[in-house]
Order: C-alpha cells, then structure tokens, then sequence
C-alpha cells in the first residue's frame, strides 16, 4: 500500500430502529461519537466532511458542519439519494490521496419514522410541490416510489420469467440475519409463502419485498494509511469505487431491467484488480427485492436475467458462496431513507472480523452497491481487509 491510500478507520451507528428522543443532526452527532470512540481519533484532527440528506436543501453539508463543530478544509454534499454515501467514499479517497485533507468524515442521520411515520414507497410524489422535467409526466397520476420499482419488477418477470417466489427468497435470506441482530426492526423467521402471503403493496411486490421504515444514523472515519498506522482499529481498504446514473425520474430510464451497475461496477472491479468471483460478502441496497435481483446482475454477479434461479439457489443467504446484508439489511433491520452508509459499516465490520454470529468465514473482500431514486444512481466500493 501506498502512504496515501484510503482507509476506513472509524465507524459508528446512531440508535436504531426507534429512536424518537433523536433529531436527525442528533442522529448524526450520536453516530460520530461512536465512530470517534471505535477509532481514536480526535474530532478536531477531522478536517474533510461529506453528508447528504439532512434537509433536502443545498447546504446540507455546512448546515451539519456547523451542528457537529467540523472545521473542514474539503466538504462535499453530493446527493444522489441511498447511494450518495457510496459516491461519498469515492470522493474522499480522491481527496485523500490527492491531499486536499488527512481525516474524513462521512455521516448521516434521519428521524424518519419518528417524524413522518411510515410513509415511505406509497407517499405520490409532487403532488404538494410544483415539478418539472421527468416527474412533471408522473407525479399528476399519482405514481407512488413502490409502483415505480413494481415495473421495473414487472418487466424483469416479462423478460425473463422471473417469480415472485424468487424474489420472496431474498427477503427470506436477509430476514435470517435480521434475527441475529438485537437491534433488527424485524427477527422472527419469515418464509417464502409469508412473503407471498403478505399484503399486496404495487403487483408483484408485496408488502414483505418492502424495506422497513426507521430512524437510524451512521458514521465513517477515512484516512491514509500512513495515519491508519497509529490508530487501534485494522484499517479497512478502500480498493476501488465507482458511480454511474442512468435516470432520475422513472419515466426516463431506458430499460427496466438495467441499471448503472453495469457501468460502475466494472470500473470498481478494475480499480480494485479484484473480480465478482473474488468478494466474500456484499452489502446491496435492498429498498425493495427487485433491486437486489437487478444489481446483482448488474455488478457481475449473475447473468442479466439468472438473477431470479441465482437467488433461489440459496448463495445470498447465511452459509452461502456469497452472503448478503449481514446486518439485516433494509428489508428487515433498518431503512431511515437513505440507507448506503449501512452498507459500508456493515461491511467493515465483516472485514474487521466484528460480525459476531452474522460473520462471514474468511472474510477478505466485500463490495457494497448503494441506489440511489428508482434504480437511478448506483455507487459501488469495494472494501478489503487490512
């Protein structure tokens, strides 16, 4: 390794899944704490900030600055929803190695279901507010997040015989690791025909192929390897990452049944030296089932349209060649908006060796994927152990 290579030092959950005593920056402020007290760092030796989603306005990034006392000399508020922290990463390894700042935080916080309740995927969008572009054709019919991801559902069994019984699978799998974590939103053992059973959400997704909704933070600590070495947690490597979009507005992507992975996903892969068949573990966005089927395909993993026999043969779930969301996942454990900075936490942990009875065998690798709007923005990074 370089000296001035990324890596992950630092990591911290804010309380979850419940956590009405929290505001959202309280959320980001409870997650650094503990990421400053995994990794021993200072806060005043922080001096790179990135964050997304605390207001849905501009100054995101300066309005937490302020909150959490950061004195930054690089900040980034990039906002490319649940995958904005993916592409986080990938910027602060950029400024990293190019010097613009030594120690980088990342964070994020939400009180969503304390402040909105459970609204989130059957809320229209743009019937309060004027819209334009893309939405201005959507949003006078009412159309919901989760009818968007119910086409791009529907599309994929169209093609390719997809079923519905497949994508219960993926639930099944990421509700077996939800029982191993205390903190989980839902633990109790979740079948196949409990999924299918389940309320009819937007045809052919049913109320169990839907992410939970919470509240929830987190925190990342990045530096070089060079300062890496003084600290008492084993860096985790940032190998490679990448982002790609091919839409924002459902109306305007151009095939269902792809999304940017298959551009960003490469890329990491060829910065990282490392292939599909390398990773150990990944960490998806699993907003709904049907976006985990389609990166999966996406980044490699599967052929386009092998996503749905790939899954039911069991390689996502615990003790499979390629374990999926150790933590729970969005479908079962915790989703408070914009769920990429679990990804990456949980992946560290994985790789540090830290995932308790959810641990992964010879975990060396993992690659996280965050998406962002209806399948629109894609971040991928690959990780490795230190």
């Amino acid at each position: 390794m370089a000296a001035r290579d990324p890596v992950i030092v630092g990591i911290g959950l804010s309380d979850y899944p419940k956590a009405p005593h929290l505001s959202t920056l309280e959320h980001h402020a409870q997650a650094l704490q503990r990421a400053l007290a995994d990794s021993g760092v200072q806060k005043g030796d922080i001096d790179g900030f990135l964050c997304a989603g605390v207001s849905g306005t501009s100054d995101d990034a300066v309005m937490a600055a302020e909150y959490l006392g950061i004195r930054h000399r690089y900040i980034d508020s990039t906002m490319t929803g649940g995958a904005a922290f993916e592409f986080h990463v990938q910027h602060a390894a950029a400024a990293l190695r190019d010097g613009l700042c030594e120690m980088v935080l990342v964070s994020y916080g939400s009180d969503f279901l304390s402040r909105m309740g459970r609204t989130l995927g059957t809320a229209s969008f743009g019937s309060s507010r004027r819209v334009s572009g893309g939405a201005m054709w959507e949003a006078p019919y009412g159309l919901p997040l989760v009818g968007s991801y119910a086409m791009v559902a529907q599309r994929h069994i169209f093609e390719f015989g997809t079923t519905s019984e497949q994508l219960a699978e993926i639930a099944v799998g990421v509700r077996e690791y939800a029982g191993l974590n205390p903190l989980a939103m839902y633990r109790d053992p979740l079948s196949v025909d409990d999924v299918l059973s389940s309320r009819m959400i937007a045809d052919p997704l049913h109320k169990l192929d839907c992410c939970v909704v919470s509240d929830g933070g987190g925190a990342v600590l990045m530096t070089t390897e060079e300062r890496a070495r003084d600290l008492p947690q084993p860096g985790v490597r940032v190998l490679g990452a990448a982002g790609g979009q091919t839409h924002w507005n459902i109306s305007q992507m151009g095939d269902f049944t792809r999304s940017a992975a298959q551009q960003c996903a490469p890329e990491a892969f060829g910065r990282a030296g490392v292939t599909p068949a390398d990773i150990d573990t990944i960490q998806f966005y699993d907003s709904f089932t049907i976006t985990v089927l389609v990166m999966l395909e996406d980044c490699g993993f599967c052929a386009k349209g092998e996503g749905g026999p790939f899954v039911a043969e069991g390689h996502l779930k615990r003790g499979g060649r390629l374990p999926m969301n150790t933590d729970g996942g969005g479908l079962s454990a915790s989703h408070s908006g914009m769920r990429g900075i679990f990804l990456l936490i949980e992946a560290v942990r994985q790789l540090r060796g830290q995932g308790g009875e959810a641990q992964v065998p010879n975990c060396e690798l993992a690659l996280c994927a965050g998406s962002g709007g209806y399948l629109s923005c894609i971040g991928t990074v690959i990780l490795g152990r230190g």
